[in-house]
């Protein structure tokens, strides 16, 4: 059984990412936590009565109806036999609130829905999405607002080959290759010097030997521009989700973090996977 955990806060693009993940994990085995989160409106003012706010942990009686109206409407769209529900309110900082929630219930991967995930052409993702990202180990499924749901038939994993990737990091991408029977395009994107050092190499065949129970293919793309490389690869081969590890900074702050000014690209539409030791 899978847990996952979807933050809601009612709105369209929280719906979007529901509706997205129920579709993706139709066949799976799954159980969905939905957590509200109140955080208090007298925080940033007052920051020094945080303890007394959060004492009193009571939710708005609003929006307690709110989550039962939510339940209902997942309960009505979902129709997979393979699928249970859980929901929570909670009041506390946002990121805080995740972090007790996954170690509590054990939570093997996050959606999140973001209206800002137009993440390779320069926007940024949102401001709670991004600190959750960088601050909760958990793997983290970032759906698009404006995303439809397809088969992942073909996944961009995007790598410079710095680093060693265990197992146990791996494991998330392989179960959804595994159920979709998807390739796995590994992305070099090269700046200038585009011929690998020695631990580059090996890292690379290390990769594959982890890859190879499933389909893949190992691709390079000499461009000094990450988002141009990217947004080029994902055209070409029709990718239909991106993946890579949160812990390689250098491209993972390039690809989502880096401010820019207005940009020529379309808007990306593909869900995110940001992998998590």
């Amino acid at each position: 059984m899978q847990h996952i955990l979807i933050p809601t806060d009612f709105s369209q693009h929280a719906w979007n990412a529901t509706s997205y993940a129920l579709q993706f994990f139709k066949s799976v085995n799954t159980t969905f936590h939905f957590l509200h989160i109140e955080t208090p409106n007298d925080l940033s003012k007052n920051p020094l009565h945080y303890d007394d706010l959060i004492s009193t942990k009571i939710i708005p009686e609003k929006k307690i109806l709110k989550m039962k109206e939510w339940m209902q409407k997942v309960s009505t769209y979902d129709t997979s036999v393979n699928h249970n529900f859980k929901q929570e309110s909670v009041k506390s900082f946002f990121v805080e609130a995740i972090k007790t929630y996954i170690i509590k219930h054990s939570i093997d991967l996050l959606v999140m829905g973001s209206k800002g995930c137009y993440c390779l052409t320069g926007k940024t993702i949102g401001s709670k999405t991004a600190k959750v990202i960088t601050r909760v180990k958990c793997p983290v499924f970032i759906i698009p607002e404006k995303a439809v749901f397809k088969k992942p038939i073909h996944i961009g994993f995007l790598t410079d080959f710095n680093m060693v990737y265990k197992n146990k990091v791996m494991q998330t991408l392989l179960e959804v290759s595994q159920t979709y029977k998807s390739s796995i395009n590994v992305l070099r994107v090269a700046g200038a010097k585009k011929i690998l050092e020695d631990s580059q190499n090996n890292n690379r065949e290390l990769l594959k030997d982890q890859l190879k129970e499933v389909s893949h293919s190992f691709h390079v793309i000499e461009n000094p521009n990450l988002e141009t490389a990217v947004q080029s690869f994902v055209d070409v081969m029709q990718i239909d989700m991106i993946a890579m590890i949160a812990k390689n900074l250098n491209l993972f702050q390039r690809l989502l973090f880096k401010p820019k000014g207005p940009q020529k690209n379309h808007p990306m539409q593909v869900p995110f996977l940001v992998l998590h030791e």
